[in-house]
């Protein structure tokens, strides 16, 4: 591809790195299991105290994982 050529579609199976999805109903559950498995050691570490911003921490996690990146403590 040379400087003037602009890409204009994306192959399938490729997701933007701003997009988190999930191909099922299951993989979602599963991926929300996760989270709250790992979001119960969170608060453990935390000294068990409830988290009120659970909805952002879980949210960050999942897309986190998803993406191969650093997960949330």
């Amino acid at each position: 591809m040379n400087a003037a050529e602009e890409v204009t579609t994306r192959i399938q199976g490729r997701v933007a790195a701003t997009e988190t999805s999930y191909a099922t109903t299951s993989d979602l559950v599963d991926a929300l299991k996760r989270a709250a498995a790992a979001h119960g050691e969170h608060e453990a570490r935390n000294g068990g105290q409830y988290d009120t911003a659970w909805p952002e921490w879980y949210a960050a996690y999942m897309v986190a994982e998803r993406h191969g990146e650093k997960l949330p403590e």
